[in-house]
């Protein structure tokens, strides 16, 4: 039945039950725990230092990187040489304005990235930037 006052009224119970709440948490923290570390893939890169200020952004860039093994992406997506310039004159085309950031490995080969920064120049694109990481203060 439920909860009756001394005369034998029904009363309404306003308490909130919490057990299914916190059943819906829990299976909300469990998921969240199994597909965080999937989310953090990437390209290990060591970028070089420097001690310049970052730039202000108006739009949002097109990141191209380059890993020490020779592994170009733009964006996420993993891209050959070959196909890099076909790829880029399609973001070109889509965004003549955006630019262009070049996150290199402190590895690669000088004349690597500077091959890259022609395809870049090569398409079009005129905002062209590298991105380095802050060198660290002793």
């Amino acid at each position: 039945m439920g909860p009756t006052h001394r005369r034998g009224n029904k009363r309404l119970v306003s308490e909130i039950n919490v057990t299914p709440l916190v059943d819906v948490m829990l299976v909300l923290l469990i998921i969240f725990m199994v597909t965080a570390p999937m989310m953090t893939q990437g390209l290990n890169v060591d970028l070089p230092e420097t001690t310049a200020k970052s730039l202000r952004q108006e739009q949002k860039p097109l990141v191209i990187t380059v890993s020490k093994d020779g592994g170009i992406s733009i964006g996420s997506i993993p891209m050959v040489k070959a196909l890099l310039l076909e790829e880029l004159k399609k973001n070109y085309a889509a965004n003549k304005d955006q630019p262009v950031y070049l996150r290199a490995d402190r590895n690669v080969p000088y004349g690597d990235v500077v091959q890259i920064m022609a395809a870049i120049k090569q398409v079009g694109f005129d905002k062209i930037g590298m991105i380095t990481k802050p060198q660290e203060q002793e």
